[in-house]
């Protein structure tokens, strides 16, 4: 066995560059196809889904398996592998494994236990098995993953440390309430009919939204999905179907949106949700000031402007005014950071003589600023150095409540970042999700989630190890068998007078005679074989029984052949 996975995640990438990095279905395709046909890799399989792109390969060297498989996936990807590369994570055989593993139980999602990741599995086998790019280790391997990933959810609580990832969402957009008293009522426009929107639609109609609306460029799908809701025993809400022209309209009517697309580019645009906002409330939709987002720290050099000051028309203040930058109180921390103790005394003794009204124009007390600068300069005077330099901390603005709730659950996303600022609107995307999901508290179960996942991959290990001497014993017993028939034929020759009976018992004989030398030492074999460094006993057995070595790879096709026509298990 020589797996090797090459892959990025939420864990290893930056949301902007899994986003640039997303495969389409055929681009998922292509993938596979191009790895099988590379030297290093005989089969092959991709894992892609919101939150990592995966590809698994059965290679014969190592590193250049590494270079291969990392130049398809940029190839693919549409990153450059000089960029790609420093996102790019690797593991090899029993790691590999064990990746996989985890990855099925939950513990590498976003949402720690989440269950949607098997169904994610078992369509990435079923796409290797159609593609026949999947051989015998593929197969093997994701099928027990499959197992593993059940056996976790089934023997462990770990479902009550984990949800999917819509729930998870939602939850987000109720800021921490119920969803059902959230959803209660509310009218949901639901924008794409693939598995996770379906998820997403099923969960709103469970939680108690009085409408569902489908749009999606497949209207059969549309339909489909929209008669499954209407159909279902465990909600009663009324679901209908619209075609992808009519999300500006229905955008206008709905409470929530959740959009979950395989489009390429953004299906809502920061201006058409504010056209939403604005047929809803008749008012114009501004961004709040003060309002900043993860996404655009790294665009968003300043910092946030706090209210007015008199920067440059302070007298006698200690402060170089004109060389100092606007946007925070000239009484605040930010202001006398990185002064020497002198100055910072200056600037104390001119805070707390300050008039009393233009105290109360800054942000904080000028008592306040006095004892904070007061202290600044004993600590300067004490340690004999200066404070370190801050920022400003940001103004905290106020928003109006949002009229419109928006869940973008598509890699790439289907909903303009900029959104995020716009008033009334909340919006909870991949990147708003992994920055929640960081602080969510683990179940106490996921330790022994972990241990299972353990013991499997040492089951794996021992078995594919064990799995990798059978068609050398398979052929040492096919020479056996050759022998034993060409001795009977001759004995045959020799004796032609014994009778059916006879000739019966001495075949018998041989062959039980055969079968019990050869028993203990293949037994035994096998044992050895599955235990970690046993690969060399397949090359013993050809050695010492001067075994054909294409009969024996002859008989790891026929395995493989069938391998790759089974299904998941």
């Amino acid at each position: 066995m020589s797996l090797l996975v090459v892959g990025l995640s939420h864990r290893s990438a930056p949301v902007s560059v899994l986003e640039r990095a997303a495969l389409s279905a055929d681009a998922q395709i292509k993938l596979a196809q191009d790895t099988v046909a590379a030297e290093p890799a005989t089969e092959a399989a991709v894992l892609a889904t919101c939150n990592r792109i995966e590809l698994y390969a059965d290679v014969d060297k190592f590193h250049a398996g590494v270079a291969e498989l990392s130049t398809l996936l940029a190839q693919h990807s549409g990153v450059g592998l000089d960029e790609l590369t420093p996102y790019l994570y690797v593991h090899y055989e029993d790691r590999a494994v064990h990746h996989l593993f985890s990855v099925a139980c939950g513990l590498d999602s976003m949402v720690v236990g989440e269950g949607q990741i098997l169904g994610q599995i078992k369509d990435s086998l079923a796409r290797a098995q159609d593609l026949h790019t999947a051989g015998r280790l593929i197969n093997d391997l994701f099928q027990q993953a499959l197992r593993v990933g059940k056996r976790a959810h089934s023997e462990t609580g770990i479902d009550r440390a984990g949800q999917s990832l819509v729930t998870f969402g939602l939850e987000q957009l109720a800021a921490g309430g119920p969803v059902e008293d959230w959803a209660r009522g509310k009218k949901a426009l639901v924008i794409g009919a693939g598995s996770m929107s379906s998820l997403a639609a099923a969960t709103l109609a469970r939680a108690g939204v009085a409408e569902v609306v489908v749009a999606n460029r497949t209207q059969e799908r549309a339909e489909r999905l929209a008669q499954i809701l209407t159909e279902a025993e465990d909600a009663h809400v009324l679901a209908r179907a619209v075609p992808m022209d009519a999300v500006p309209d229905e955008l206008t009517r709905a409470d929530v949106a959740v959009s979950c697309t395989g489009a390429t580019g953004l299906v809502l645009g920061a201006e058409a949700v504010a056209a939403a906002v604005r047929g809803r409330t008749g008012e114009p939709v501004a961004e709040p000031a003060g309002v900043r987002r993860t996404a655009d720290r790294a665009a968003e050099t300043r910092p946030t402007p706090l209210p007015p000051t008199s920067v440059g028309t302070e007298d006698g203040c200690p402060l170089d005014l004109p060389a100092a930058a606007s946007g925070f109180s000239v009484m605040g921390e930010a202001a006398v950071a990185g002064m020497d103790a002198a100055t910072l005394e200056q600037h104390a003794a001119w805070v707390a003589g300050a008039p009393a009204e233009r105290r109360e124009t800054v942000r904080w007390t000028a008592g306040a600023d006095a004892e904070l600068i007061g202290a600044l300069a004993a600590t300067a005077a004490t340690v004999g150095r200066i404070p370190e330099r801050r920022r400003p901390e940001p103004v905290a603005a106020e928003r109006p409540e949002p009229v419109l709730f928006l869940l973008d659950l598509a890699m790439p996303r289907d909903i303009d970042a900029a959104v995020h600022r716009l008033a009334g609107v909340r919006l909870v995307d991949i990147e708003s999700l992994a920055e929640a999901s960081a602080d969510a508290p683990m179940a106490a179960d996921v330790d022994q989630v972990r241990r299972i996942v353990s013991d499997e991959v040492a089951a794996f290990g021992a078995a594919q190890r064990a799995a990798h001497i059978t068609p050398t014993v398979v052929a040492l017993r096919t020479m056996a068998a050759d022998v034993v028939a060409s001795e009977i034929a001759r004995l045959d020759g020799r004796l032609p007078g014994l009778d059916d009976k006879q000739r019966s018992e001495i075949r018998q004989t041989v062959h039980r005679v055969v079968d019990k030398l050869l028993h203990a030492p293949t037994v035994r074999v096998k044992q050895l074989a599955a235990e970690p460094g046993g690969a060399g006993y397949a090359d013993a057995l050809r050695t010492l029984f001067d075994l054909d070595q294409e009969t024996v790879a002859s008989v790891s096709r026929a395995e493989d052949s069938t391998d790759k026509n089974r299904g998941p298990r």
